[in-house]
């Protein structure tokens, strides 16, 4: 399968590395916003984007005893004083350059580069983001494997931080496709729709995810405080059958944005590349209606799983006056492999982002779409 085919199955946006078509069994799985520029102007909730220079949130907005001195980063997550996901403007909201045809570990894939220089957004040091997209098929599975690559390269510093996910929402039920995002030329279809910005809706024909069938690979989470982050303490979630086991969204329940852990020794095992450790189940998501089905694994040691229900984008009218509805609570699922939440601000989790000339942060992520 080639990524870089017209007819291929997938096509994508330089602004974030963005993921614009995913398809899966002839069905569009990404949930698009009809315009590149919609990226910029309507895109609070993190659509399709790439994260960076860290992933979710840093307690306090502030980094200290890095380099010997404390930095100040930006304020933006709501009524907590954190910083979220790497600031005003994060990688989401840059330009990177690509996407160039690359082969890689045997398959054909793109390329994404971005260079972040000193200070972007309170962070110190210049550093070299890679992302490379790569392509296959497993029998009638559409797989999309995700590698990241981060390097210290400038001489301002010795050290920072950094972790990089996609924030990607999908959808997977069958209807009319009514209040959802999708291109003006493309025709409502039954699809699971994934934004690669971590919501997830494997009923893209339908407003919300009520129904959707979710599995997590475990119940372990990171307890947090009254501002959103972490206590230190990885308890067990009480909503939750135990891992391997299913439930199904409603309408309203269960509302949950919380770190899940898969490894609970990763502050003390967890190399700062990732890569070279063995895939792991993170989630399968899956709707009865379409038939559609979603299977998220990772080298990372956690992830952010949110039923998005504060999630709200706005109308946008197109160049040619198509009008694009908006979209309300509970449209999308975010499942976002990564480090701890706040690793880049808790002293003992800092190993697992803090980041040295002559190293690589890495990560490696591998989306299955299949219907059934």
């Amino acid at each position: 399968m080639s990524v870089t085919d017209p007819e291929a199955a997938f096509t994508f946006l330089s602004q974030g590395a963005l993921i614009q078509e995913f398809k899966v069994a002839g069905h569009n799985i990404v949930q698009s916003l009809p315009e590149a520029r919609f990226y910029k102007s309507h895109n609070d909730a993190y659509l399709g984007e790439t994260i960076g220079r860290t992933t979710n949130r840093v307690k306090g907005a502030i980094l200290e005893n890095l380099n010997g001195q404390s930095y100040k980063l930006a304020v933006n997550d709501g009524d907590n004083p954190n910083s979220l996901h790497g600031g005003f403007q994060g990688w989401g909201k840059q330009d990177f350059e690509g996407p160039k045809p690359v082969n890689r570990n045997g398959r054909e894939g793109v390329q994404f580069r971005y260079l972040s220089r000193d200070g972007e957004e309170g962070y110190p040091g210049t550093v070299e983001c890679f992302v490379w997209y790569t392509a296959a098929m497993e029998g009638e599975k559409t797989v999309l494997e995700i590698e990241y690559q981060v390097e210290l390269l400038g001489d301002e510093c010795e050290e920072t931080v950094c972790g990089v996910t996609n924030h990607r929402y999908a959808l997977a039920c069958a209807s009319a496709l009514s209040s959802s995002f999708h291109h003006p030329c493309d025709q409502p279809q039954n699809g699971l729709t994934i934004l690669f910005t971590s919501y997830f809706h494997v009923n893209p024909g339908m407003p919300t995810t009520e129904g959707t069938v979710i599995t997590l690979g475990t119940d372990q989470f990171l307890e947090l405080d009254r501002h959103q982050t972490p206590t230190g303490r990885i308890a067990t979630f009480p909503l939750f059958p135990r891992p391997g086991n299913s439930f199904t969204l409603g309408a309203t329940e269960p509302a949950i944005d919380d770190c899940f852990v898969i490894d609970n020794t990763a502050p003390q095992s967890c190399p700062l590349d990732s890569r070279s450790l063995p895939l792991r189940h993170l989630a399968t998501i899956s709707h009865p209606d379409t038939g559609l089905s979603l299977e998220i694994q990772s080298t990372e040691p956690a992830f952010q799983f949110y039923t998005g229900d504060g999630l709200y984008i706005p109308e946008a009218k197109t160049d040619k006056d198509i009008i694009i509805s908006s979209r309300g609570k509970r449209s999308g699922i975010a499942i976002e492999p990564s480090r701890y939440v706040n690793c880049a601000g808790r002293e003992e989790w800092r190993g697992m982002c803090r980041l040295r000339k002559g190293e690589l942060w890495g990560a490696k992520s591998v989306y299955r779409g299949w219907k059934e």
